[in-house]
């Protein structure tokens, strides 16, 4: 029965459409697990079993009696907890929202819902989606299931534990400076962030309205892909959001990677840990195996990539949080709090500098576009840190690490898919990104699939 809990999306629904597994049977066995293991964990901070259930018996009457509507029918999912949901407590990971009941639920829930998904429950995230550890004083840290002493990476850090632990079958994460793709490498799984505006973000808690973009997390690219068909497509209740024909995502992942063209910034190639470094080099050696066509390149705009992205994310962070930071400035962790001050202190002319940066980046992405399909780096250049005592003063620091790694995709709209590149000698995963030119996904998701197939967490660099 365990095989269930770490059985992929793309698997299980199979099995469910052929009648062979009810969606009941599966949902009882992960609540049971979440019930067992998340005590320890803490990747939930509202459990749903009650729901969950009953979503499940919907589901496997609806496939008895022939009404089976696509591959996420019976799967469940864990949702993040910025993403509104009706009549379900929807904190944000903070103190600030602990006893908020939304009216309505987020445009993405409402999608997963129609698709059939069953809800186990809403997922532990760094307060307010602006950390990058998973560190959350008000409903329990979540742990990395790989060592329980470490970090599991923020702010998606539940979701992408619970995926590593076997206690959901898929996630939705949000990342505005990196926060599906630091904890997806941090917990050795898959994580898209979309194109800016391809996913709705309708209600869902903002932390920089610039950079704020809701995607998938999984086990497996060709469950992302999945998730991405049902997630994608135009809102108008966000003014953000892209008018897009629909696309199969799923349908070019067996096209390999033969003759793709990675351009592999010297941006990333510098200042890393040295078991990133190496576990990155045998990456790019598998690649090259695999048919691509890797080339060294230089954007030298990737440089303003922290001064800009530090900007945006506090400066806009604290506009919302604006009028909480005056009356309510207890009801903040320390490290958040903080962070967001420093974007209360930011002025008008160097807002505009970043935007302006930003700008100058995008064009430079576009120029490096002409000459390489993808770009590739480590997601983040640190092996996974263990958890302090001076927690406050290590959130910070490893944003400041984390941050000019993951942010210039978030400042320049652009997709990027996060997957594993081995384990480090500590025994914990460690992953790479491929960042793409606006809306290709499905190329990247392509290529993800190709690289998937080479099993990156069976190589380690204990062994």
């Amino acid at each position: 029965m365990n095989e269930l809990s770490f059985m992929t999306a793309t698997e299980l629904s199979v099995l469910i459409k052929g009648k062979r597994l009810s969606p009941v049977e599966l949902t009882q066995h992960l609540l049971k697990r979440i019930e067992t293991i998340d005590p320890i964990l803490h990747s939930y901070i509202t459990p749903l079993p009650e729901l969950a259930l009953k979503q499940a018996r919907e589901a496997e009457e609806n496939i008895m009696e022939g009404k089976y509507i696509g591959p996420l029918h019976g799967i469940p999912i864990g949702i993040k907890d910025n993403y509104y949901t009706k009549n379900i407590k929807t904190t944000d990971g903070s103190k600030l929202f602990s006893e908020f009941v939304p009216e309505a639920s987020a445009t993405t829930v409402k999608k997963l819902l129609k698709a059939g998904t069953i809800m186990l429950g809403k997922q532990n995230m760094h307060e307010l989606a602006a950390g990058s550890t998973g560190t959350n004083p008000f409903f329990g840290t979540t742990r990395n299931p790989w060592n329980i002493n470490y970090m599991p990476g923020g702010s998606s850090g539940g979701g992408t534990a619970s995926l590593a632990s076997g206690l959901a079958t898929i996630a939705t994460g949000t990342d505005t400076f990196g926060s599906i793709r630091l904890p997806a490498a941090m917990c050795g799984v898959y994580g898209l962030k979309p194109t800016y505006g391809l996913v709705s973000t309708y209600g869902i808690f903002p932390t920089a309205w610039s950079l704020d973009t809701a995607g998938p997390m999984a086990r497996s690219v060709s469950d992302l892909a999945i998730m991405l068909d049902y997630m994608a497509g135009f809102d108008p209740k966000d003014p953000a959001s892209l008018h897009i024909r629909e696309s199969n995502y799923a349908e070019n992942l067996n096209k390999g990677m033969r003759g793709v063209k990675i351009g592999i910034p010297r941006y990333y190639l510098e200042g890393l840990d040295s078991d990133i470094e190496k576990l990155f080099r045998h990456a790019m050696e598998i690649l090259k195996k695999l048919g691509a066509e890797l080339k060294e390149i230089v954007i030298p705009e990737l440089e303003t990539s922290e001064f800009a992205g530090y900007l945006t994310v506090t400066g806009e962070a604290s506009a919302f949080h604006y009028k909480w930071l005056q009356t309510d400035s207890e009801d903040y962790s320390q490290d958040i709090r903080t962070f967001f001050l420093a974007g209360a202190l930011t002025n008008t002319p160097k807002y505009i500098q970043a935007q302006q940066a930003r700008r100058k980046m995008v064009e430079a992405f576009h120029k490096a576009f002409d000459e390489v399909d993808i770009l590739l780096g480590p997601t983040i250049p640190i092996t996974t840190p263990a958890f302090s005592a001076s927690w406050v003063k290590q959130n910070l620091e490893v944003v400041k690490q984390c941050l000019p790694f993951t942010v210039p995709v978030n400042l320049t709209g652009t997709p990027a898919l996060a997957v594993p590149m081995g384990f480090d000698s500590k025994g914990l995963p460690a992953g790479m990104q491929f960042i793409g030119n606006h809306l290709s996904e499905k190329l990247l998701l392509q290529i993800g699939k190709a690289w998937e197939e080479t099993n990156p967490l069976h190589f380690s660099m204990q062994s």
